[in-house]
C-alpha cells in the first residue's frame, strides 16, 4: 500500500520546519562535576552504612557469623521486637537508656543556650579586654574532645581530684569526698562536662548572628525608655530568632548523639546514671557481639531523630508563616 506524507502547512501555505532543540551551553557539566565528589562522598560515608545498618537489623548477626557476616539468617523484625520489649532486660535497660539521654540533652540544652546567648549579649558592647574574653570562652569548643575530657576525668577523680580538693580541703562545704564517676552523681558530672563542651558553640553562633541586628534599633529603643531586659525580648531575640532555629536543633542533634564524652569520662564500665544511648548502643553491639541487635536499636534512634526534627522543622515553619 502505497503512504502519502502530507507535510504541515502555515497560514499561507508555506511549510512548517520542526522547531529547533535549543543547543547546549558550554560548560552545562560543570555544576554536576563539581556536585559529583559530594555526592561520592555522602553515598559512601552515609547512605550505604545506613542502608547496610538496616540490613544488619533484620539479621541475626551475632559472633558467630563474624566471619561471614553475609551469610547470618534473616530474622524480620525479631530485634526491633527485643529492642522495644520493655519487661525483657534489654528493653529496660534501652528505656531506662534513653529517659536518661532526654534528661540529659534537655538539660544541656537548656543550660548551653542561656550561657551561650548571656555572654553574647554581654559582649556585643565594646569595653576593655573584650577581645581576650571571646578567646578565652571559645578555648573549650577549640580544644580537642579528648583532651578537654579526660582533663575533667582527672579532676573528677575522688581521692586526688582537683575538684574534691577545692570543695573539701580548700572551701570545707563538703564533710566527705563524693564519688562523681559512679552512682548518682554520674549524671551531674557528665551534664556538666557536656555543658562546658558545648556552650561555647551557641556562644560562638549567637555572637555572629548579633553581628547582623542594627545598633540604631538599640539606640531608638533606649531613646524610647526601654530597658536591657526589653530590649533583649523585643529586638534582640526576635532578630536572633533564625539563628536560634538552626541552633537549637543543630545543639539537640549533637548533645543526643554524643558519644565521645561518656566513653572518655567513665570508659567502658558506664554507671546507669549515666547510660547515655550512643553509648548503650556501642555496649549493646560491641561487648555482646550482637551486631543485629545493636543494629535494630541504631535505627529506632534514628527513626526518632527524623520524627523529633520533623516536628521541629513543621512547627517551627507554621510559627514562621503566621508570623
Amino acid at each position: 500500500m502505497a503512504t502519502t506524507a502530507v507535510s504541515e502547512k502555515d497560514d499561507a501555505g508555506q511549510e512548517q520546519q520542526p522547531p529547533a532543540r535549543p543547543r547546549r551551553r558550554s560548560g552545562w557539566w560543570l555544576p554536576y562535576a563539581l556536585l559529583a565528589p559530594a555526592i561520592l562522598f555522602e553515598l559512601v560515608i552515609h547512605v550505604i552504612p545506613m542502608i547496610t545498618g538496616v540490613w544488619m537489623s533484620t539479621r541475626q548477626l551475632t559472633k558467630f557469623f563474624i566471619s561471614n557476616w553475609t551469610a547470618a539468617p534473616a530474622v524480620g523484625l525479631r530485634n526491633f521486637q527485643v529492642a522495644l520489649d520493655f519487661d525483657s532486660a534489654v528493653g529496660k535497660a534501652l528505656l531506662q537508656s534513653f529517659l536518661v539521654t532526654c534528661a540529659f540533652t534537655l538539660l544541656v540544652v537548656v543550660v548551653s543556650w542561656t550561657f551561650g546567648m548571656a555572654a553574647a549579649v554581654v559582649l556585643q558592647r565594646s569595653f576593655r579586654g573584650r577581645s581576650g574574653l571571646r578567646t578565652m570562652f571559645l578555648v573549650p569548643y577549640a580544644l580537642p574532645v579528648y583532651a578537654g575530657v579526660l582533663t575533667w576525668n582527672f579532676m573528677l577523680q575522688r581521692d586526688t581530684g582537683a575538684v574534691n580538693h577545692i570543695l573539701v580541703d580548700n572551701l570545707g562545704l563538703l564533710d566527705d569526698r563524693p564519688f562523681w564517676l559512679i552512682g548518682s552523681n554520674a549524671f551531674w558530672s557528665v551534664v556538666v562536662v557536656a555543658i562546658w563542651r558545648m556552650w561555647p558553640f551557641a556562644f560562638l553562633m549567637l555572637m555572629a548572628g548579633l553581628q547582623s541586628v542594627p545598633q540604631d534599633v538599640y539606640e531608638a529603643s533606649a531613646v524610647d525608655g526601654a530597658h536591657a531586659w526589653r530590649q533583649w525580648r523585643s529586638i534582640t531575640l526576635p532578630m536572633l530568632r533564625p539563628v536560634n532555629v538552626v541552633l537549637v536543633l543543630v545543639m539537640f542533634l549533637w548533645v543526643f548523639n554524643d558519644f565521645n564524652t561518656p566513653y572518655v569520662l567513665f570508659g567502658t564500665g558506664q554507671p546507669a546514671s549515666g547510660d547515655l544511648i550512643s553509648f548503650h548502643i556501642y555496649n549493646a553491639t560491641f561487648l555482646t557481639w550482637n551486631f543485629g541487635l545493636g543494629a535494630a536499636m541504631s535505627v529506632l534512634l534514628l527513626l526518632f531523630l527524623l520524627l523529633v526534627t520533623g516536628i521541629y522543622l513543621l512547627i517551627v515553619n507554621r510559627e514562621s508563616r503566621r508570623a
